[in-house]
């Protein structure tokens, strides 16, 4: 398993060993002692998936403090266009954004560190994306910004999405909570 390091402190790219034979393809997604030796966080209390069609975006979502946590996401089946912005205040990348590709032929998946939107669209017919959190769904303290306010270049101009995503602040509006802790 490698883990690379992203554009924005704190989220990596995480590239398993894929074993494939006459069968199809295994894929070892976690490992905890090898994320506690790169001091990546390991206690995951939630786990969700979404299935989504052609042309959606989901996002850009987090949590706010005292809520907040660290994600873990991959795509088990079909093609993302994932998305993250950083909103941590002191942060050396504080508002620029960084793009990946997840999909199930990669097996690929991101860490992201808390104070980080994270947000994708599905290239692929359809897409089942999951999502680890180290903190338990709070309705209360779970929000985003708008997906289209970051400079984030979008592989399409009117994609299919919630009326909440699409009612979130501009980054320019929100006044985030969060504050980069090197």
């Amino acid at each position: 398993m490698q883990i690379k390091k992203a554009l924005i402190p704190g989220c990596y790219e995480i590239i398993p060993q894929v074993f494939e034979d006459a069968r199809g393809t295994f894929v070892k997604t976690f490992h905890e002692k090898t994320f506690s030796e790169q001091g990546l966080e390991t206690n995951f209390v939630e786990e969700y998936y979404s299935l989504s069609l052609s042309r959606v975006l989901r996002g850009l979502h987090f949590q706010l403090p005292p809520h907040d946590h660290v994600k873990m996401v991959y795509c088990v089946s079909g093609t993302v266009m994932d998305a993250i912005v950083d909103l941590r205040k002191g942060s050396p990348t504080y508002g620029q954004h960084a793009i990946f590709e997840l999909s199930s032929e990669k097996a690929n998946s991101l860490y992201l560190a808390s104070g980080i939107a994270h947000g994708f669209y599905v290239v692929s017919d359809s897409a089942i994306v999951i999502y680890k959190v180290t903190t338990v769904y709070s309705p209360e303290y779970d929000t985003g910004i708008h997906w289209n306010s970051c400079g984030i270049p979008w592989p399409d101009e009117n994609p299919l999405m919630s009326e909440r995503d699409e009612a979130f602040l501009t980054f320019a509006e929100f006044k985030t909570p969060f504050v980069f802790e090197p």
